[in-house]
């Protein structure tokens, strides 16, 4: 492993490795070579590991791994981090912008001096990605924004926040997957179910996924929510 890198012991049956602070690309890609390099070695004990924006949290069982043998365990890996935009999983999910679905947008291309049109187009038009999951479960944290939608959090939070709603704040989009409060401004709203449990694998984004958004119209998002819950995304794995 390389210099600057912390272990922060988290209870009797956790490890948090941190490479630095802040929220950065390079930083993650550290981040997720150390998950994957550790789902490789298949380590007998780790029972789980959780990416975050700068840190991999490894969960074990210490009746099997102590923690000094997994901090060797660790500094054994050779990790070396790819973060190439045609690697992994690109994602594709329609959004349906503003009105009803993303009330804040007009705020949010304002602030930005842009019209609502020219917001949706540069939203939608990159290549979004996904940094953790995080605040709830299948909740992804993405980046990273131009500065024109970059602003502060929402002064007043809204109480109500409808399951899907696309929401930006600090440089990053967010999907809630659940209903719930939320302080970031809404733009639009997706049909797809982020979270399901009855999925072989429930959440449905990864850290370190490529997610395209596809601006929709509003009657397309009612068809889609009546129709399968399986066309609502598209998923396809990229080569190296």
């Amino acid at each position: 492993m390389r210099r600057g890198v912390r272990y922060l012991p988290v209870g009797d049956s956790a490890l948090t490795v941190e490479f630095g602070q802040g929220i950065d690309r390079q930083l993650n890609a550290l981040v997720m070579a150390l998950d994957a390099a550790l789902r490789a070695r298949a380590v007998p004990g780790v029972t789980e590991t959780v990416p975050t924006f700068r840190s991999l949290m490894i969960h074990y069982d210490p009746a099997v791994l102590s923690h000094a043998a997994l901090c060797n365990e660790i500094d054994a890996l050779d990790i070396a981090p790819v973060q190439d935009a045609q690697s992994g999983r690109l994602v594709t999910l329609p959004v349906a912008y503003g009105g009803v679905h993303g009330p804040d947008l007009e705020d949010v291309a304002a602030a930005g001096g842009l019209s609502e049109a020219e917001a949706i187009a540069l939203h939608s038009g990159i290549t979004h990605y996904v940094y953790m999951i995080g605040f709830a479960p299948g909740h992804p944290y993405m980046g990273d924004l131009p500065p024109e939608l970059t602003l502060p959090r929402r002064r007043t939070p809204r109480t109500h926040i409808a399951p899907g709603t696309v929401a930006v704040a600090v440089g990053q989009t967010v999907i809630y997957p659940f209903a719930s409060p939320g302080g970031w401004h809404a733009i639009g709203r997706t049909p797809a179910d982020l979270f399901d449990i009855t999925r072989t694998e429930p959440a449905l984004l990864r850290a370190g996924d490529q997610v395209r958004l596809r601006n929709i119209e509003a009657a397309e998002f009612d068809h889609l929510m009546a129709g399968p819950a399986s066309e609502r995304f598209t998923i396809a794995e990229q080569s190296e």
